[in-house]
């Protein structure tokens, strides 16, 4: 197993590269991962839920994931996630659009989703720029072809490289 699969309690092969799943104490964080790494499988609880919801969303875009989370993070950061979580599949929201929803200014707005520490779950990746995909995964390498992915993954429709808004 490589060093960074040593780092979850769960590690689940996605079209992408992988899923790493870990939980600290009642903290569950998921990670996307561009490279591939070896399957890990999860022995706790919690993570055997979240691991067979990831692979059936892997699957199937509409499912919808079920398991009770604390989400870490400061009260602003929960409200955008919130208003995120809303974001039906298929749709994107610019930033711009989930600042002007719930008050506030568009780069707080990605700097909460940078602090997503539950994507998939909280579709940050359905928050894109007004000029095309924005950012993903604190621009982690890779992390703009998983978004793209996952945009994909749920219908949305590109043109000219930039997700097209459904009418």
């Amino acid at each position: 197993m490589n060093q960074a699969a040593s780092h979850y309690d769960a590690v689940i092969a996605a079209p992408f590269g992988a899923v790493g799943i870990s939980v600290r104490g009642l903290q569950v964080s998921i990670d996307l991962m561009t490279q591939q790494s070896p399957e890990k499988t999860a022995t706790h609880k919690l993570v055997v839920s979240l691991s067979q919801q990831v692979v059936h969303y892997l699957d199937n875009a509409k499912h919808e994931f079920n398991i009770p989370l604390m989400h870490k993070g400061t009260s602003y950061q929960r409200r955008v996630w919130q208003a995120v979580s809303a974001i039906p599949r298929g749709h994107v929201l610019t930033y711009s659009e989930v600042a002007e929803q719930i008050g506030s200014a568009p780069r707080a707005v990605a700097n909460a989703c940078g602090a997503n520490h539950l994507p998939l779950v909280i579709p940050c990746h359905r928050v894109v720029a007004k000029s095309g995909l924005g950012g993903f995964m604190n621009g982690a390498d890779g992390g703009l072809e998983i978004k793209k992915w996952l945009l994909k993954h749920e219908g949305v429709v590109f043109k000219n490289n930039k997700p097209i808004k459904p009418t």
